[in-house]
């Protein structure tokens, strides 16, 4: 049973996360801690996969088409930068579990930061027409905007996240649609390397292999259905299902923090 569950939560939470350009794991990460299947670093290590997997269907069917393409020119030094960040956020993640004597403790911290993470950009989503938003050009602040965005998704154990958005809208006046493509890159590139680099430190948490499979068959099953529905969707109905998806991601942290810390 628990293994039909987990395929399908990789697989909805990719479908939706292709089509707004969150990864899938904002969803995956709380709806598993909610589950209780496992560890809280072999829950992030999954979610990290089922990422990765769809994000890596995702984009190299976008770089194939022009006119669905990812702003290389941005979103190259943006992923580096994550790249980089999601090193540090796993770094900051382990020091931060090794102090306490109940890991349970430390899923509920994520919570806590994962709900207010998603109101903010929730706020930021309901007023962006009244927001003025900018254009950066520097690659240099590019790198360090990744580097942002890489520690909190790492250390949050998301892959991603509603916060790429809120940066690609706020920072490079991106639509919804472009902004989804160029996040899904970035997310890329960054699980990419935090893979290599639980792989290079033999820091891969125990798991069932079977988990695995399951969960990374329903991201790449998800990112095609995502993929679809995002080409038949309009901007203003990918905004609408992404302010959704926030209020259930903050309804779901907030009931992980109050079981974990209360």
């Amino acid at each position: 049973m628990i293994n039909l569950i987990l395929a399908l939560v990789a697989f909805g939470a990719s479908t939706v996360g292709a089509i707004c350009g969150i990864g899938g794991g904002v969803v995956i990460k709380p709806v598993l801690d909610v589950l209780n299947v496992a560890g809280v670093s072999t829950i992030n290590f999954l979610s990290g996969c089922t990422v990765l997997a769809m994000s890596c269907y995702s984009v190299v069917k976008s770089l194939g088409t022009k006119s669905e393409g990812v702003e290389l020119k941005t979103g190259t030094p943006l992923a580096i930068g994550a790249a980089l960040g999601g090193v540090g956020g796993k770094v900051l993640f382990d020091l931060l579990r090794g102090s306490f004597a109940q890991p349970e403790r430390v899923s509920g911290y994520q919570a806590v930061g994962l709900g207010l993470m998603t109101f903010i950009t929730l706020l930021y989503t309901a007023f962006q027409s009244r927001v003025k938003t900018h254009r950066v050009e520097s690659r240099a602040a590019c790198v360090f905007i990744g580097l942002l965005l890489g520690v909190t998704s790492s250390f949050l154990g998301i892959g991603g996240g509603p916060i790429n958005l809120m940066v690609l809208y706020f920072f490079f006046s991106m639509t919804p649609k472009a902004a989804a493509r160029n996040s899904l890159y970035i997310i890329l590139v960054s699980q990419s390397t935090s893979l290599l680099t639980t792989l290079v430190t033999r820091s891969v948490p125990p798991f069932q292999p079977v988990w695995l499979v399951l969960m990374a068959g329903g991201g790449i099953l998800g990112g095609m259905a995502g993929r679809k529905l995002n080409k038949k969707l309009g901007e203003e109905q990918v905004s609408r299902l992404f302010m959704g998806l926030l209020l259930v991601i903050m309804g779901i942290s907030v009931f992980n923090a109050y079981r974990s810390l209360v």
